[in-house]
């Protein structure tokens, strides 16, 4: 799933320059050629995916060290603090 390649997240930050414009000149509404929408939700679902994949990652890593240790905690009463 990983791949050392940069994902390409352009097209999402020219999408959000295009809101940032939009808001600042208050228009109603923002309007893309189909070729923008089309690489912003190829950028988007690039990133989820990522996203994703490398939540799994995390959690598939961490779960054998979690599993059946026990917590301690111990509270002092952080009466030295200044």
């Amino acid at each position: 799933m990983q791949t050392n390649e940069p994902i390409n997240t352009i097209p999402i930050q020219q999408f959000i320059q295009v809101v940032k414009t939009a808001e600042t000149t208050n228009q109603k509404e923002i309007r893309i050629p189909l070729a923008q929408a089309k690489a912003l939700v190829y950028a988007l679902g690039t990133v989820m995916a990522n996203h994703q994949g490398r939540l799994e990652k995390l959690i598939i890593d961490n779960k054998s060290s979690v599993d059946g240790e026990p917590v301690t905690v111990t509270m002092d009463g952080g009466g030295d603090w200044k």
